[in-house]
């Protein structure tokens, strides 16, 4: 739980530079040069992260090729993130914000899953915890309209996906 607020709409986000699960650093400065980032902030043993992150994998899949970054900041070690990686068959970077999880301290991280959209002007564009239809939603949207592409379905036709989920 950070003691700080959690970083707003409109605010700026901090900067980050954290290693993957393989050890190579990503600097969030780098990152936003080449276009917008989704940061997830997630728990290995989170519940309502094992639901969400497939979900966040489909957009990731949609706008990865189109300039957009998308990273889980796990709040585990690099053996125990790999391996949810691996079984949530997620193919972006997932970062390890260790002890004493300064990186989740400075956006003000209380709940995991805690998403960021940060926008390449630095400024994050969404910002939501737990697992929101909704916010899912509003980030396609703002992915699709700011990169000019057209994605597919994010939930699958049958899919029984709820409004909200607590984190």
């Amino acid at each position: 739980m950070s003691t700080k607020a959690t970083i707003r709409t409109g605010e700026s986000a901090p900067s980050l530079s954290l290693p993957d699960v393989e050890g190579q650093t990503h600097s969030l400065t780098q990152a936003l040069a080449k276009g917008p980032v989704l940061l997830a902030f997630f728990k290995v043993g989170c519940p309502t992260c094992q639901y969400a992150f497939p979900f966040i994998e489909r957009l990731h899949r949609q706008f990865a090729g189109h300039g957009a970054a998308f990273w889980g900041i796990s709040q585990d070690d690099q053996a125990a993130s790999r391996d949810f990686a691996s079984e949530y068959g997620l193919s972006f970077p997932i970062l390890i914000d260790r002890k004493p999880y300064q990186t989740s301290d400075d956006y003000g991280v209380g709940y995991t899953p805690t998403l960021f959209l940060v926008a390449p002007d630095g400024k994050v564009k969404l910002t939501g915890d737990g697992f929101s239809k909704q916010d899912l939603i509003q980030t396609q949207k703002w992915l699709s309209h700011s990169l000019s592409v057209a994605p597919g379905d994010l939930f699958l036709p049958g899919e029984r996906v709820p409004e909200f989920k607590p984190g």
